[in-house]
């Protein structure tokens, strides 16, 4: 019997891992940043640019999403360590999308590192 990690590593093996070094450039020539991670952890803090969807709604919100429709599209995914982006590409990649790439080490890399973050707007109501 496969434990979640045995999933993860799985997947890990299949698909393309970028470091915090490369993924600055990918983000930047990619067509989309994806965070997988649930909608109360990207609205405590995400990457600059990121869109969210989450993993379990994935399959179901990337179809339904005219802007990706496109397969050819250039994507990358994180999530809060790695495990869900690393998941997340391998299905992606098994839908056809071609240019998928996951940060090693999700967000919480990113965040060790010092580098950027942001955090949706929310309405002033005074």
């Amino acid at each position: 019997m496969k434990t979640a990690m045995d999933l993860v590593m799985q997947a890990k093996a299949q698909i393309t891992e970028v470091t915090l070094e490369q993924a600055q450039s990918k983000i930047t020539e990619s067509d989309f940043l994806i965070d997988v991670r649930e909608p109360q952890e990207f609205s405590q803090g995400h990457l600059p640019g990121a869109v969210n969807i989450p993993r379990g709604l994935l399959e179901f919100q990337i179809g339904d999403t005219p802007a990706l429709s496109d397969r050819s599209k250039s994507l990358v995914l994180y999530c809060k360590s790695s495990g869900r982006a690393a998941l997340s590409a391998q299905v992606l990649i098994s839908m056809g999308y071609a240019n998928v790439v996951s940060i090693a080490g999700g967000i919480d890399a990113w965040v060790a590192a010092g580098l950027p973050t942001a955090q949706p707007k929310l309405p002033d109501f005074n």
